[in-house]
């Protein structure tokens, strides 16, 4: 039997002697005896079981086995050797720390404050004002004039309202140095129907109308005897209805659609039927909005008087809109990119056009909301219409050109904000271009009169191409709840093409309002207008191949106020002044205002 340690071989003849060897090596090897050490022990135990080994020869025949065992050297911390002594630094930069020591400087101090418990302060909640869904008001006045009012609303469930409203007002005429019957009635009924939804909300609105007004303008030259004015029948009526709905989806890309039909006509069988259908579809990109609108707006009518011998006034025209637009959404700023595309089709002049208009606004705030700068360059192609022009002037002639009028763009840059919460303000300067423009003028005296208008007091459209310079300023003045005061002024420079004035076009006009709640009971408001000079053709003289006659209209002043109380909740009294400075001015060449104006009535809320 031959032993080595380490990565020697060791042989054994006795199973016994085998497994006790291997113990004595594992057991050496971890306690880190000396080499010489073990391997004389492992001798000595070996050599005392040899005489063993040979008795048990003698006995019986063993079996020899081989066993390798191989344990590398794995040295562990203790075989190293720590270094015991402080490298000395040899740097001429090095510096000696200095010792630092820390005192602190207690002085007692009194302290007298003893905490209270504090208490809630009683405030005096202010009854809440009750808000009733209808009211009547009834107001009678000079001149013979009555204003009728009426509003209702029904709420039918939690998700259905209805509501109607009935508007009247009207006077019996009476203006000094008029010859012909003067009186006006305007009178309007609408209702209103809305259901909403978790997920859809439509709304149906329809009404109709009837207003009633009197060519009374009558011009000194030429001079008409009594006879002629008698035969004179100035009354025109105006009839009007509409239909309208429209259709909202809360979530869905397709937002909305929206459809409105007019229909109007007057006492002279003119007639015309107006439709505009305007679905509108949004969707996000991104933080970005979309919105895609399109139109389409149809117009149709005629008059019955003919242009010329065998040439009916008739007028239809048909515009295809497609309005896309981004919304942008930042800390200070709102900027939405858009355009239109318009194909616009006039099927009496057999013309066609595709137009092209920016649609350009962004506002940015410099100082919260301080100071806002904003700008835009917006175009449009507008539809003109014979109610619209009803609407600004209730004297026209049933013989009018109707067209669009083609906006390309309007460029203009403002300033706008408050001014320690109490004082806004609003600045803001534009240029726009519009094509096709309608300008009313005063009509020429025919040689065959036949109808009432024909005699120099209605009024007509002509077109031009015009530019406007336009300057506006506007201040407000809101000191609390009860208080609000308000003024704008706006300067206008126009430029013509083709005609010599801006027909009744002011070149300046301004407002001033004021509402003043004096106490619970009495309320008090005003309003002041003031425009400036006009100019009209003036159809007294002939023109001539160079030019027309002109007229200048003075600039007026117009104050209006009112005063009320309120006797309760339901019911309360009101007065008011109109044209208080008492001019009969012009609004339009040859028609005067009534004069000083006083109306008085009362207003009654009510619940069903």
């Amino acid at each position: 039997m031959s032993i080595y340690f380490k990565k020697d071989i060791i042989l054994f003849s006795n199973k016994y002697q085998k497994y006790l060897a291997i113990f004595l090596v594992k057991t050496f090897s971890k306690v880190q005896y000396n080499r010489f050490l073990v391997s004389f022990l492992l001798g000595v135990f070996f050599s005392m079981s040899a005489f063993g080994q040979e008795e048990d020869n003698e006995n019986e025949t063993l079996d020899t086995e081989r066993v390798v065992i191989v344990k590398a050297y794995t040295p562990t911390i203790s075989d190293a050797f720590k270094v015991k002594s402080i490298p000395v630094l040899n740097d001429s930069i090095t510096q000696q720390k200095k010792e630092l020591r820390y005192s602190i400087f207690s002085v007692p101090v009194a302290s007298t404050y003893t905490p209270i418990k504090g208490k809630a302060a009683n405030i005096d909640k202010p009854k809440p004002i009750k808000i009733y869904d209808n009211y009547a008001t009834l107001g009678l006045g000079s001149f013979t004039s009555v204003l009728a009012e009426f509003y209702s609303n029904f709420q039918i469930n939690r998700s259905d309202n209805a509501g109607i409203y009935l508007h009247h007002n009207s006077s019996q005429g009476g203006i000094e140095d008029v010859k012909l019957e003067d009186k006006y009635y305007n009178t309007f009924l609408d209702f209103n129907y809305t259901s909403r939804t978790r997920d859809y909300t439509y709304g149906i609105e329809a009404g109709i109308e009837h207003k009633l007004y009197n060519w009374y303008g009558l011009p000194e030259t030429p001079i008409l005897s009594d006879e002629e004015i008698e035969a004179i029948d100035p009354q025109q009526s105006y009839f009007g209805a509409k239909l309208g709905g429209k259709f909202e989806f809360n979530k869905l890309y397709f937002k909305r659609i929206e459809a409105d039909f007019s229909f109007f006509r007057d006492a002279f069988k003119s007639k015309e039927s107006h439709l505009v259908v305007a679905p509108t579809m949004e969707f996000e990109m991104g933080h970005e909005l979309i919105t895609t609108k399109a139109t389409v707006d149809f117009l149709k009518g005629s008059f019955d008087r003919e242009i010329t011998v065998g040439v009916i006034n008739n007028y239809q025209v048909i515009n295809f809109g497609v309005h896309p637009s981004l919304q942008v959404l930042r800390d200070n700023l709102t900027l939405i990119l858009g355009a239109e595309l318009v194909y616009s089709v006039n099927t009496q002049q057999a013309d066609n056009d595709l137009l092209i208009y920016p649609k350009i606004t962004a506002s940015y705030r410099l100082l919260d909301d301080n100071v806002i700068v904003y700008g835009g360059l917006e175009g449009m192609l507008r539809q003109n219409t014979y109610r619209d022009a009803v609407k600004e002037n209730p004297f026209v002639s049933p013989t009018m050109t109707i067209q669009p009028t083609d906006n390309p763009y309007d460029a203009y840059i403002g300033l706008k904000g408050k001014i320690a919460d109490v004082l806004g303000y609003n600045i803001k300067g534009s240029y726009n271009i519009e094509n096709s423009k309608p300008l009313f003028v005063s009509n020429s005296v025919p040689l065959l009169k036949l109808a009432g208008f024909d005699h120099g007091n209605s009024f007509a459209y002509r077109y031009d191409n015009v530019k406007t310079i336009k300057a506006y300023g506007e201040l407000n003045v809101e000191v609390n709840k009860k208080f609000f005061l308000g003024a704008s002024v706006e300067v206008f420079d126009y430029t013509m093409e083709n005609e010599q004035e801006p027909w009744n076009l002011p070149e300046m006009k301004s407002t001033v309002f004021l509402d003043y709640q004096v106490n619970k009971n009495w309320f008090f408001g005003a309003q002041l207008f003031h425009v400036g000079e006009r100019k009209d053709i003036d159809n007294q003289f002939t023109p001539t191949a160079f030019s027309e006659p002109i007229t200048v209209l003075d600039s007026y002043f117009d104050a209006n106020v009112n005063l009320g109380y309120r006797l309760s909740e339901r019911l309360s009294f009101f007065v008011k002044g109109n044209n208080l400075t008492g001019q009969n001015y012009e609004q339009w060449v040859n028609f005067p205002v009534q004069g000083l104006q006083v109306l008085g009535g009362a207003t009654y809320k009510f619940d069903y």
